[in-house]
């Protein structure tokens, strides 16, 4: 009869044998909220799966992560940490887009995120070195665009994740690709229609309605706009591509976003991936407060992280508000400004760090404010809240217009005028609208529930984004099969091997209970 130890060598043995048989997956989100969370989500799905995840991220991003991730009920997702690398005149320990003191920082913050190829370099030669079975892919973020050079000297299979939906994308790509026709087109007059190539004749948009970062496509002297030249080759020549979101509501768009890209790369459209991740469940107090309010009775209302929005916007917010007569749970960014007394006896108005699809999930709820990034588009939407459409900087115009003209699940406040400020009147209107006050907040609403019933038949078993989800590992399967991985040549081997031993790498293992 063997040892105690002898028994539980072996059985360790027999644990980490079937580590290495299992798929690995390995993610990289960008340093920003709105693209990190779905991307946990996704290794959530993975999971589920039986695969094995690694996440990469940096130390400052580490504990939001390792906070969001003990939410869902499978075990095994490790967390690899690079160091962020320090340049001026970023602050010290900055290390997520939300964190930037003001958007002018912006262009360092890539240059430093940039910088964090040859951790990564190391990082992969850890993984990759001595595994029996590599990763069958990296799915890195749009803005890593210089994975995909390390992608290759690997024979890693890159896949992009822009955390835009496939109809945002794909007119952004047109866009792009005719920027110097439809910016003639419309000269003189931002009103005037413009019909983005590769898309039906009934679709049009104004210039304001099209992303700066396109208006401004021409303009070599910005510096974002300098490294968003730079990633698109890297963006069109991925593997293939992961979409946040399902047939329904994309579908129609996906030929036209995968027409720009190479080799026959494929759009994977696998969400709402938070619905394939368990309801956050803290005890926050605007959850306890949302439990005595009415049924449908409250509207949430969150600009997201990214922007600034004016304290006289925010005053005529705070008055719009009141006057439409709703409850309201409103996150508000600002640490300066200060609402009148009178505010907090109509609503809550948070601070800091919510769980936005808790509160949105919460019956009390009946309409969301929303700036229209594409995560808090499709949370709503799973859970059938109609939105009143507040698009205020990259796609979200675009975002607003799917929701609103497309999908029907919406209205919209104010013009498309950036930096408009939208009086208390107009407000009040657009809220009572969009809790069901009139004929098109109704409609919204009916739309909502629909499209509510329709997410989740997409992510249940059978359904299109859960199929669409193990097609995509079937065909990375195949892809790992079929090609022999001549990682590096030996003299490069050694060189690599050298300097990871100096490389500042860390990783936690993240039991997920």
């Amino acid at each position: 009869m063997p040892s105690t130890a002898t028994a539980t060598s072996a059985s360790a043995a027999g644990m980490a044998a079937q580590e290495t048989e299992r798929d690995h997956v390995v993610i990289f989100p960008f340093m920003a909220k709105g693209h990190t969370i779905p991307l946990l989500h996704l290794a959530v799905a993975l999971s589920a799966r039986g695969l094995r995840v690694t996440l990469v991220t940096t130390p400052a991003n580490s504990p939001f992560i390792r906070h969001h991730l003990p939410s869902c009920c499978h075990p095994a997702v490790d967390i690899l940490t690079l160091p962020f690398p320090h340049i001026d005149p970023l602050p010290p320990g900055v290390e997520s887009t939300d964190g930037l003191p003001s958007l002018d920082l912006y262009p360092a913050f890539l240059h430093a995120t940039a910088l964090l190829r040859r951790p990564l370099q190391h990082l992969l030669t850890r993984l990759l070195g001595g595994a029996a079975r590599p990763p069958l892919c990296l799915i890195s973020d749009f803005f890593l665009g210089w994975t995909l050079p390390l992608c290759r000297r690997f024979g890693l299979p890159r896949l992009v994740f822009h955390g835009m939906s496939a109809f945002s994308m794909a007119l952004c790509k047109s866009l792009w690709v005719h920027q110097p026709h439809f910016t003639s087109a419309a000269s003189g007059d931002h009103r005037l229609p413009i019909h983005v190539p590769g898309t039906p004749p009934s679709l049009l948009l104004t210039l304001t309605e099209v992303p700066d970062a396109i208006r401004n496509a021409a303009n070599t002297d910005d510096p974002v706009t300098q490294y968003l030249n730079e990633l698109v080759d890297s963006d069109i020549s991925s593997w293939g591509m992961v979409v946040n979101s399902f047939a329904k509501v994309d579908g129609d768009y996906v030929r036209l976003l995968e027409s720009f890209y190479r080799g026959g790369a494929r759009a994977w459209l696998v969400g709402p991936l938070s619905l394939f991740a368990a309801p956050e469940s803290h005890a926050h107090e605007c959850l306890k407060w949302l439990d005595g309010k009415d049924r449908g009775s409250v509207v949430y209302v969150s600009f997201g992280t990214q922007v600034h929005v004016p304290e006289t916007q925010l005053d005529e917010v705070a008055h719009g508000l009141v006057q439409s007569g709703h409850n309201f749970v409103w996150v508000v960014r600002s640490e300066s400004w200060v609402p009148p007394d009178w505010v907090e006896k109509r609503g809550m108005i948070v601070r800091d760090w919510v769980p936005q699809r808790d509160i949105l999930g919460h019956v009390a709820i009946g309409g969301f404010v929303s700036h229209c990034g594409w995560n808090s588009v499709l949370e709503s939407l799973s859970v059938g809240v109609p939105i009143l459409t507040w698009p205020m900087i990259a796609e979200q115009q675009l975002n607003a217009k799917h929701v609103v003209e497309l999908l029907g699940a919406g209205v919209r406040v104010g013009g498309a005028e950036a930096g408009e400020i939208i009086g208390r009147e107009e407000v009040a209107k657009g809220v009572k609208e969009v809790m069901g006050g009139g004929e098109k907040g109704g409609k919204a609403r009916e739309r909502a529930a629909e499209l509510r019933r329709v997410a989740a038949a997409a992510v249940a078993e059978g359904g299109t984004s859960d199929r669409a989800l193990e097609e995509l590992l079937e065909e990375l399967r195949r892809a790992n099969s079929n090609v022999v991985r001549e990682f590096w040549k030996e003299e490069d081997q050694a060189v690599v091997a050298g300097e990871a031993k100096h490389a500042e790498l860390h990783q936690d293992g993240i039991p997920i209970a």
